[in-house]
């Protein structure tokens, strides 16, 4: 039923820890034979290993490709071409390690209603935004720690324990989020969109992965469902906002993206406003965030601008 594209590129390490958070040995409630992992690896100096490899799951497939540009929207796109399933879910960040009810619960989701758009909410692994903190000196070092420390992937629920919200999820679960690195829709809705939009050339595909966000709740006669007990943990790594970039490079490569979505789409980047269905179990881990969300002062009606997340704050990498 679901065809899970996850794109990869100079993260080895990374990689390994989110498919083993895909494999059914990891996910709860569901099999081998009810969903596809499709793993779309940008040539780099620093591919995955044939140990990986060799011991992906049956279910799993590995494909490398050539890549000129310096965007994912190419292998995101090549990904949703291969795919089998009825329904199309994007990870455009590989380092995304996820929950253990992820899969079984994009899957219920997708069964409400024939157009169901599913998204999961974001964290940073680390108490602070990995840009804030990479400069405070944390790395690659103290995330392992912190994975060791919850004993990770034992209880996979845990890793709520060591996160922050994403800047694309700042406002919290019950608010307008900028986007999602875990959304999926049927195929036919993927098709009327045309995937990815491939002009999105920028590094890391600019502001590529929250324009379709925004283009897939937005799509005419969708429902939205958010899993709200679920996540996607970004884990640190040389991305092309998060890696260590000087604050000054950073603020010039947000510009650039924030320049490029205007000019394709003939206005800024704002969230999409949605009536979403909230799904799912709420494991005592994330009770934390919940109440964050809950908390989260509301808006003043008139002030249109102060529920949209700033895309500074939302490109997570």
């Amino acid at each position: 039923m679901l065809s899970i594209v996850v794109v990869v590129h100079n993260m080895p390490e990374q990689a390994s820890k989110t498919l083993h958070s895909l494999s059914s040995h990891y996910q709860r409630d569901v099999s081998e034979d009810e969903y596809e992992v499709i793993v779309v690896e940008n040539r780099s100096t620093n591919n995955l290993d044939t140990a990986t490899l060799r011991a992906l799951p049956a279910n799993f497939s590995y494909h490398l490709r050539v890549e000129s540009e310096p965007t994912p929207v190419h292998a995101v796109n090549f990904g949703g071409s291969v795919a089998n399933g009825s329904h199309i879910c994007v990870m455009v960040d590989g380092a995304r390690m996820v929950t253990p009810g992820l899969v079984s619960g994009v899957i219920k989701a997708h069964k409400l209603a024939r157009d169901t758009v599913v998204s999961v909410p974001g964290y940073h692994l680390g108490r602070q935004l990995q840009q804030n903190s990479v400069e405070m000196g944390y790395g690659c070092e103290e995330e392992a720690a912190l994975l060791q420390k919850i004993a990770w992937p034992a209880r996979g629920y845990r890793l709520f324990e060591i996160a922050c919200f994403s800047g694309s999820c700042t406002a919290g679960i019950f608010r307008p989020n900028s986007e999602s690195n875990c959304i999926s829709v049927p195929r036919h809705i993927w098709d009327r969109l045309g995937g990815f939009d491939r002009r999105f050339t920028l590094p890391g595909g600019g502001l590529l992965n929250l324009d379709f966000y925004r283009r897939a709740c937005e799509a005419s006669g969708v429902q939205h469902v958010v899993l709200m007990g679920e996540g996607t943990f970004h884990q640190f790594h040389e991305g092309v906002t998060t890696g260590g970039v000087e604050r000054v490079k950073r603020e010039v490569l947000l510009e650039q993206f924030e320049a490029q979505y205007a000019s394709l789409r003939g206005e800024s980047y704002q969230c999409p406003q949605t009536e979403p269905i909230y799904l799912g179990q709420l494991s005592p881990e994330v009770e934390r965030f919940i109440r964050l969300s809950i908390n989260t002062p509301m808006p003043e009606a008139e002030d249109s601008q102060a529920i949209e997340i700033s895309s500074r704050s939302a490109v997570d990498s």
